[in-house]
């Protein structure tokens, strides 16, 4: 089977699942808190490769104890401008959890309608710069401060789950001491090195960022990490070892659509060849203000009844 032939198989269902996809982008979208990332596709253009990006943007409400299913959205862009994230979420505002790429700040300035983004930190990023220096160098200031940040991880594990005001009162409590110190021990620490030192380098990467990565000690809804979308773009590093490149601008948008739901199914424990089998044999016969049952959390509920049935 050709390439082509298959793009365009894969074409055809994106065309038709194409309002699962406007239903998960809503569904994202009414979130209060996201986790945005981003990670590179080669993209085929005029005999090269150039580098497009995949967004995505994951709502994640269990670690605050929300009801609401997880799921995530995901964009193409042929390029990483901060224009993209702020296409993306025009319209949106709430908590938004990243990396510190600056292509998120404009949605953080005063005056965004309808309010600017609230920005919060991804602990675990700012974790690897030091744990790296730690690992390869030796270095003690480095090791110190990596053992700091996973005491402050391992408190945060013992709230994982509850509602946010149970995880803001122990945060207070608890763990905004461990935070209130190891701030202070960066900056005495910084204050005796060369700017230049690796580990000042590292240091200063919390230091300059203060509000945001201590910001969830504010809110209980906000998680100490970015991980959920890190984990949500995993798939897209494997994939890029079997297809290599996508083979045009709409090849890029296809994948990212696929991802869109593949993911979303996988976040709800449900499997996507047998929820995409089912749906695409199904959706055309499935009015509008039913189609939402196609979900993969609603699918997977009438699953669920159906398996209890048959029995």
């Amino acid at each position: 089977m050709t390439p082509s032939t298959l793009a365009d198989w894969v074409g055809a269902c994106t065309a038709t699942l194409a309002p699962l996809t406007t239903l998960i982008r809503a569904h994202v979208l009414a979130a209060q808190r996201l986790h945005a990332d981003d990670t590179t596709v080669p993209v085929l253009a005029k005999g090269r490769t150039v580098t497009g990006r995949l967004w995505n943007y994951v709502r994640d409400d269990g670690p605050f104890g929300g009801p609401a299913p997880p799921a995530v959205w995901f964009r193409y862009s042929r390029d990483r401008k901060g224009e993209h994230p702020t296409d993306h979420l025009t319209g949106w505002t709430g908590i938004l959890q990243s990396d510190a790429y600056a292509g998120y700040n404009t949605l953080a300035k005063p005056g965004r309608q309808p309010a600017p983004v609230v920005s919060a930190g991804c602990w675990a990023h700012g974790r690897r710069g030091l744990f790296k220096i730690a690992e390869r160098d030796k270095a003690p200031l480095a090791i110190e401060a990596v053992g700091r940040i996973d005491a402050i991880f391992q408190a945060e594990r013992t709230i994982n789950g509850t509602p946010p005001e149970h995880r803001l009162a122990v945060r207070q409590t608890d763990i905004a001491p461990l935070v209130d110190d190891l701030f202070d021990w960066m900056r005495e620490c910084c204050r005796r090195m060369s700017t230049k030192n690796p580990v000042a380098h590292a240091m200063n990467y919390f230091l300059r960022r203060a509000d945001t990565f201590t910001r969830f000690l504010t809110d209980g809804r906000i998680c100490l990490s970015n991980n959920a979308a890190e984990r949500a773009l995993r798939g897209i590093a494997l994939g890029r070892k079997a297809w290599l490149f996508a083979g045009s601008d709409r090849g890029g948008e296809r994948a990212a659509a696929m991802y869109s739901l593949i993911v979303t199914a996988r976040l709800n424990d449900v499997d996507p060849h047998a929820w995409l089998a089912d749906v695409l044999a199904r959706i055309n016969d499935i009015p509008n203000p039913r189609l939402h049952e196609l979900l993969p959390w609603h699918w997977k509920a009438h699953q669920q009844v159906h398996n209890t049935i048959a029995a």
